[in-house]
């Protein structure tokens, strides 16, 4: 029975998730993380297939600098990761596909669970839980904030229960172990390896979002928004602020202009739209005018038709800021991700499947969200070939919002979660 192996299994899920919590890694460079997960699918049986083997190299999108990877790498090999594991991953080539053929006929039903974390330095406050039971990240400035540490560790008690139930089970299962989620840059290259289709049934999900109770699940999650990610470059001539200052350009206000102009994009009449200004770096001295300048931001729309239109009117604003200050300017993309629209007719199927779970104790039709995932890019590959896809969320208490230095989540989220894929997978595939 699935509950009795939730219970036998829920120390090893916390465990799973405590370990990769104490260790993050950054988008296209969890080279650790890779190894780790990757080792464990190993012992259960399944057909890995390692870094640039499971994605497309050319798709990513915002891949570190060359330095930053190789930084990252060494880190890894001094860690204890293989050298034939650090060959396939290299360049930032991470995360991994995980097969499993019942060799009964059936359904191709797949999984997608992010592992990357976020550059967040995390609090040691003794009141925030990580830090009192010392599983707090290592790393500075890298902290698994979102909850993907979670994620990973539900993904390893799905594979666990596909490998030791597989008599009982048909078909063949594909489990997507996704680098670089945050910023929406790695799912598309793993989508355009071809890892979806062919797949009948695809999910995935995400612990909290909202914060609600333990065992509650959202068989689907309306409101998800197409975003652009762009990181700009201001180039200008440094000067002596007093003495000649009429000889500088000054990229400081370039940025800065861009910056203020950006939320006076007009909202748009068909839907929801977003601007967000996340990072500027500028400067050196108050006399000296800032030659160079750096800001990270990013627009989101409801449709795809309003993403383009925020994403031109930014690209817009951000020249006309450069030209009023007289700087050069370079705009990189380096994310994106597409609207999401989950199949309904999913909703009372997965109902019925959990209705039996010891560990789930309602399911919502739907529970509105207003992010942007690049699962969409997996999901609508799937609908395209004739698929059917949804996006879940697992309820947790949330004393502290995603991508705060407090953020944590309870863990018996993790057994509702795993109970819920599971009954998902005895539903659908069961023999």
């Amino acid at each position: 029975m699935a509950g009795d192996f939730i219970k036998e299994i829920a120390p090893q899920l916390i465990e799973w998730r405590r370990s990769l919590h104490a260790l993050p890694e950054l988008g296209f460079m969890e080279y650790i993380t890779t190894y780790r997960i990757g080792k464990e699918l190993e012992k259960m049986g399944f057909s890995i297939y390692i870094g640039k083997e499971a994605l497309k190299e050319d798709s990513r999108l915002g891949v570190p600098a060359e330095v930053d990877l190789e930084v990252h790498e060494k880190k890894a090999r001094d860690w204890g990761v293989e050298e034939s594991w650090l060959q396939k991953m290299h360049g930032g080539n991470t995360g991994l596909a995980a097969i499993w053929n019942t060799g009964k006929k059936g359904d191709h039903v797949g999984f997608r669970f992010d592992i990357d974390a976020l550059p967040i330095n995390e609090s040691t406050d003794s009141s925030h839980l990580p830090s009192k039971l010392e599983f707090v990240s290592k790393e500075e400035n890298v902290m698994h904030a979102c909850g993907h540490d979670g994620h990973t560790a539900i993904g390893l008690g799905v594979a666990k229960y596909i490998s030791t139930h597989s008599n009982n089970l048909k078909g063949r299962f594909t489990l997507l172990f996704q680098p670089a989620e945050e910023g929406g840059r790695g799912a598309r290259a793993m989508t355009d390896k071809g890892w979806l289709d062919d797949i009948d049934y695809f999910y995935s999900g995400h612990i909290g979002i909202h914060s609600l109770p333990i065992g509650t699940v959202a068989a689907t999650t309306p409101g998800f928004l197409a975003s652009t990610k762009f990181n700009v470059h201001f180039k200008g001539v440094s000067s002596h602020a007093g003495m000649n200052p009429e000889l500088g350009k000054n990229a400081l206000l370039a940025a800065t202009t861009a910056a203020n102009n950006l939320y006076g994009i007009p909202r748009h009449h068909d839907g929801v739209t977003r601007v967000n200004v996340g990072k500027l770096i500028a400067g050196s001295g108050r006399n000296i005018i800032p030659e160079d300048s750096y800001m990270e931001m990013e627009v989101r729309g409801e449709t795809p038709e309003i993403a383009e239109y925020m994403a031109e009117k930014a690209t817009r604003m951000i020249q006309a800021a450069a030209d009023m200050h007289d700087v050069s300017c370079t705009i990189e993309p380096v994310g994106v991700t597409e609207v999401v629209v989950c199949d309904e007719a999913l909703i009372p199927k997965i109902t019925e499947w959990c209705a039996s779970s010891k560990y789930i104790k309602e399911v919502l039709p739907a529970v509105p969200v207003s992010g942007s995932e690049d699962v969409s890019f997996m999901m609508n590959r799937v609908q395209k070939h004739g698929g059917k896809a949804t996006y879940m969320l697992f309820g947790t208490q949330l004393d502290y919002p995603h991508h705060h230095p407090k953020f944590d989540f309870q863990e018996e989220v993790l057994l509702a979660a795993a109970d819920a894929y599971i009954h998902i997978l005895n539903g659908g595939s069961a023999i």
